[in-house]
């Protein structure tokens, strides 16, 4: 019994000594698991696709596009900020339209496949796009225009198509709705951070025209997905019926619309993304002022929104490891109220306020920027699952287009009445004299959606939110006979385990 005691001691303390280590272990192991839980739930192949698009595409790929272009408006084509505003609308009218793309997807195969054919087009359009905008100096500002556009519809095409895969496994794994979700967010922050981290960099180094010719990797990526996703093929496919597959479920979807529990919920999504008015443009050509504003360079302006980065990376762990769980109308009140009110701190820094204190210009940007994207990304987590159980079984992929069409059309309202505002007030390329302005009246506006949260239900993300008769009703395939066989590896292991 002795013996037995003074073993079991040196074990304890074994143990003690060992907690720690499995506990540091355990932060490396974790991320490692979830990714390995849900590609073997979902198949490796619909991981891969999400790290691609999300990741790779609109991550790096939007980071890219995203300071390339600025530069590329303001050195190249040499336009005014509530120009740059508007037009930056103009090149994201590909993602209005994503309940077409999403429709075809769901309705219209091509070689007896719904998913792989639209990935192998987006990247193909991308890359034709970025071609032509490295390889032409004076290219005109209405073809530049319609570049950027169909550069903007390619990614636009990919992520409707990935989303529609979403959708589908959030229906069939209702419990791991917000995980995949956080999935999205974890892979398009990382890509953000690398991608804004190396733009500033290759903008000095080769310019904004180097850099559209970089971002033909992620498009051909793109492409590379469209080859790898795991899809069965359809077989005895009637073109035939396109017609009326293009009317069930445009019917199924109009029906599932006036359904007020759709509809409130949609309503409150436009409103309080319409009411941010973006006046980023207006931001980005202060940032760069020699006369008024800190004068950053291309360097720095990449390194602070790489920086910045982290904060929506930040918001997307804080969602899924504490947030998640909470109901919808709670979350999002003090996630729009919080994001209304940083948005002072641009009023401290256009003001000069933080020189008074003694808080350098580029130290400043990096907190205000960090806070904004994790604010934001916190506000658009919770708006992002809602979204998915609102999806109808069947046209997952064509209504959840729609739905994010619908927070597209606010992002364009927010962008058009950003330029408007800039117009109004007049601030040009030299004149930031009522930048203020702008920044205040956007910041009272983004606090008013806080007074419509009523549109949105008390519902938690475990719960259902569509009535189960409506479910049933809105149903739409291709073949009936198919619709199992359309559905990812995952869907496939999932039946076969009944």
């Amino acid at each position: 019994m002795q013996e037995e005691g003074n073993q079991e001691d040196p074990c304890g303390e074994s143990v003690e000594e060992n907690e720690p280590k499995r506990g540091v272990w355990d932060c490396f192991c974790i991320p490692v698991q979830w990714f390995s839980m849900l590609s073997r739930e979902m198949h490796w192949s619909f991981v891969f696709g999400v790290v691609v698009i999300y990741g790779i595409s609109q991550g790096i790929g939007g980071a890219l596009a995203e300071v390339g272009t600025k530069y590329y408006m303001k050195d190249v084509q040499k336009v005014q900020p509530s120009e740059a505003q508007v037009y930056k609308g103009i090149t994201s009218i590909p993602w209005i339209v994503k309940p077409l793309w999403g429709l075809l997807t769901d309705v219209l195969p091509f070689f007896g496949y719904r998913r792989r054919p639209y990935f192998v087009f987006a990247g193909i359009l991308g890359v034709i796009s970025m071609l032509l905008l490295s390889w032409h100096k004076n290219l005109h500002l209405v073809l530049a225009l319609l570049s950027l556009t169909a550069g903007s519809a390619g990614v636009a095409i990919a992520d409707v198509t990935i989303d529609a895969c979403v959708a589908q496994n959030s229906i069939s794994h209702p419990s791991l709705a917000a995980d995949m979700q956080s999935l999205c967010a974890f892979s398009s922050s990382v890509g953000s951070l690398f991608g804004f981290f190396i733009s500033g960099i290759f903008v000095h180094l080769i310019g904004p025209m180097g850099v559209f010719g970089l971002m033909t990797i992620p498009a051909g990526l793109v492409i590379f997905v469209g080859f790898l996703l795991y899809e069965p093929r359809m077989h005895h496919t009637s073109y035939r019926q396109v017609k009326q597959n293009f009317f069930e479920a445009s019917k199924a979807m109009w029906t599932t619309l006036k359904s007020e529990d759709v509809w409130r919920p949609c309503l409150y999504m436009y409103l309080s993304i319409s009411l941010s008015l973006d006046i980023r443009e207006g931001m980005f050509y202060w940032y760069t002022d020699s006369k008024g504003g800190p004068s950053f360079s291309q360097e720095s302006v990449g390194f602070i929104f790489s920086i910045s980065s982290v904060g929506a990376l930040l918001g997307a762990i804080l969602y899924q490891y504490a947030l998640k769980e909470y109901a919808f109308r709670s979350l999002l009140f003090w996630t729009q109220l919080i994001y209304g009110l940083s948005g002072m701190l641009d009023l401290v820094l256009v003001l000069r306020w933080n020189l008074k204190f003694g808080i350098a210009d580029y130290f400043f940007v990096v907190i205000v920027e960090s806070i904004a994207q994790m604010t934001n990304r916190l506000k658009w987590m919770p708006m992002l699952v809602l979204s998915s159980k609102l999806c109808p079984s069947g046209i997952e992929g064509t209504f959840f287009a729609l739905l994010m069409s619908i927070d597209n059309v606010g992002l364009l309202s927010a962008s058009w009445g950003g330029g408007f505002v800039l117009h109004i007030l007049k601030i040009t390329r030299t004149r930031f004299d009522n930048i203020w302005l702008a920044i205040f009246i956007r910041n009272i506006l983004r606090i008013t959606p806080l007074w419509l949260l009523f549109l949105v239900p008390r519902a938690d993300p475990n719960s259902s939110i569509l009535p189960a008769s409506e479910t049933m009703d809105s149903k739409v395939a291709i073949d009936t006979s198919d619709t199992k066989n359309v559905e990812l590896m995952s869907l496939v292991h999932s039946v076969d385990g009944k």
